[in-house]
């Protein structure tokens, strides 16, 4: 039996992706190994959304090749698709897959190891979604950008924004409850403007996938504040399985450096987008939204005071339950790449520690506002010392003594 490893960088996007390999790979008759294991294929998930993603990614393949030097090393993702010449011409990499050819993965690699033909069709957007969770699914319903922000490769490195259909997004979530999962996480390079490529709604796709059996929960992943309606809004809030947990991306609270980032919004409307969902969603003795909120220290043009802008907005106006930080990554290609005004190294390190530093005060805040409620529980499998944990609707985890009985299960708690 053949042997393929596999390893994956970046997004939950590329988990989904890597997952749905494994399956099909598994299916074909191979052995799926550890990474440090010896292989007769490799495959590596790439990203390119910072230089030091991208450097990994040609390390993990340089380590590959050490490991087994007459090995099949296949390379997809990101990096694969952006620095595709480059990738080609390292020792050991036997075939790299850009973007529109995830489809094309399996059928082809096979064909490589063992000499076999094949036929696959080229598909616009590769559907995907994770395994390997007892209790939760990221399933993968629409790909890539049309904003072309001044900082970001993804529009290059993942095309225009499509997605899969409503009946497709149904059917695989479907195939995720037959394995006994009971949470799905949709995600996306943007979510929210699913529909784009199949003149669908997103409202449409959550209403369809509300009706799925077996699903009892759905989280949201990675939505823009222009795209969040209050119909959407509305309608989850009237007692859906959609859970109240966003995730929101931000990048700055400063409306110079939102302009200079070329994103579609600015504070005032983030703003009210927050409102609104707390409005609709916080009800006295109900849980508290979680929103986890996407910032990048240091991009282009972000002087200590505008960096303070978003500090003060974080802290005093929008008070989420958690900040992502990333530092600005200086991206070739891109717009931002070649503004004046770029922000040192140890200045977005410095940044990145302070807002570091709110994340924690503010996730404190907000698990003290929620202590004391009601709230339920999917718990997972793994036995921490006698200790299992699991996430509450609103993604607070907790803990409690390890019963096998209860792992996938659902139970009230009091926070």
């Amino acid at each position: 039996m053949e042997k393929i490893a596999f390893a994956t960088l970046g997004c939950k996007l590329n988990y989904a992706e890597t997952s749905t390999y494994e399956r099909g790979f598994a299916a074909a008759g191979m052995e799926v190994v550890g990474w440090d294991s010896p292989a007769d294929i490799y495959l590596i998930n790439t990203c390119a959304v910072t230089e030091h993603a991208e450097k990994k990614s040609r390390n993990l393949i340089r380590r590959a090749h050490r490991l087994s030097p007459g090995a099949a090393i296949i390379v997809t993702g990101c990096s694969a698709h952006l620095r595709k010449d480059e990738i080609s011409a390292l020792e050991g990499v036997s075939r790299v897959f850009g973007t529109g050819e995830k489809s094309l993965v399996v059928p082809e690699t096979l064909s490589l190891v063992r000499g076999t033909t094949f036929k696959a069709d080229v598909m616009d957007t590769f559907p995907a979604y994770s395994s390997g969770e007892r209790t939760r699914s990221f399933l993968k319903v629409q790909d890539g950008c049309n904003n072309f922000c001044s900082y970001c490769t993804v529009p290059f490195a993942r095309g225009r924004s499509r997605n899969i259909p409503v009946c497709e997004a149904v059917r695989l979530a479907r195939e995720i409850a037959s394995k006994g999962i009971r949470e799905i996480v949709l995600t996306g390079v943007n979510t929210g403007d699913f529909g784009r490529s199949t003149g669908e709604s997103f409202l449409s796709l959550l209403q369809a996938l509300d009706g799925v059996e077996g699903i009892e929960r759905y989280r949201i992943s990675s939505i823009e504040p222009n795209l969040i309606t209050e119909e959407v809004v509305d309608w989850i809030a009237s007692g859906t399985k959609f859970l109240p947990h966003f995730h929101i991306p931000l990048q700055s609270g400063s409306d110079t450096v939102l302009a200079t980032a070329r994103r579609k919004y600015d504070t005032a409307l983030f703003a009210s987008r927050i409102d609104y969902i707390r409005s609709r969603m916080e009800r006295p003795g109900s849980l508290k939204v979680f929103f986890g909120i996407d910032v990048i220290a240091g991009l282009p043009g972000e002087t200590d005071e505008l960096f303070m802008e978003t500090y003060n907005f974080l802290e005093q106006r929008i008070k989420p339950a958690f900040i992502h930080v990333f530092p600005y990554s200086r991206r070739p290609g891109t717009a931002a790449a070649s503004m004046p005004g770029q922000v040192r190294e140890q200045v977005k390190t410095e940044r990145v520690r302070k807002l570091e530093e709110l994340c924690a005060s503010l996730n404190s805040q907000f698990v003290e506002a929620n202590r004391g409620l009601k709230a339920r529980v999917l718990w997972e499998s793994s036995d921490h010392g006698g200790v299992m944990s699991g996430f509450t609707e609103n993604y607070i985890r907790v803990e409690r003594p390890y019963d096998p009985a209860l792992s996938g299960q659902i139970t009230e708690v009091t926070i």
